[in-house]
């Protein structure tokens, strides 16, 4: 590698030492914490073939930094760059995380007040709920219990504060959904174990 940047592209060697390695190895950092980042998501929930496949790559990049590493032991900022960017990787890995909005979620909701329109929202958007009946310590109490994708799960909230901004709520991730001994149809969201899938298919 030192050749290439040295050699082809004319970098100096305290260039290629103290800024091009270390950068290198920053993002290769990032890359593979960010990564294991999301494959931990998916082994959660249950997608073997995403989680290997994502596994691998984790590996060889974090191979390859380490290799780098190895061969520049007396490069002292190789040292600041390796935990910076796992610490950046984390960071990376959570916001990818966030939009990727993978899997399903829980959410139960305590109100005291009508949750007529609250019902009537769910029906519109087609999300499964139960509406409960209850006592609590200052007497009647409606509770609703509903399933949905995470991906839509902003929009029940947003929704939520409009009408009922008092309410109590709890959101906590599903890792399978099931209805009638058949489970329920898993996230549309495009996914590497999906891709593969239609390609056994055809």
């Amino acid at each position: 590698m030192e050749e290439f940047f040295t050699g082809t592209l004319g970098a100096t060697e305290n260039v290629f030492s103290f800024l091009i390695l270390p950068l290198l190895i920053f993002f290769a950092r990032i890359t593979d914490v960010s990564i294991n980042t999301i494959r931990i998501i998916y082994v959660l929930g249950g997608r073997k073939t995403t989680a290997t496949i994502l596994g691998f790559f984790e590996s060889f990049v974090w191979l390859m930094a380490i290799r780098q590493i190895f061969e520049h032991l007396d490069n002292w900022i190789c040292y600041v760059a390796y935990p910076a960017g796992f610490a950046m990787g984390i960071f990376v890995g959570m916001i990818i995380e966030e939009r990727i909005a993978y899997g399903k979620v829980i959410v139960r909701i305590i109100t005291r007040k009508e949750v007529y329109h609250l019902l009537a929202f769910l029906t519109s958007q087609q999300f499964r709920y139960t509406h409960v009946d209850a006592e609590g310590p200052d007497g009647h109490e409606n509770l609703v219990f509903t399933v949905l994708e995470r991906e839509h799960l902003e929009d029940l909230l947003l929704k939520l504060k409009e009408i009922l901004p008092s309410a109590f709520y709890t959101v906590e991730r599903v890792n399978r959904a099931a209805e009638s001994g058949t489970i329920v149809q898993e996230s549309t969201r495009w996914s590497i174990g999906s891709w593969l899938k239609s390609i056994k298919r055809d």
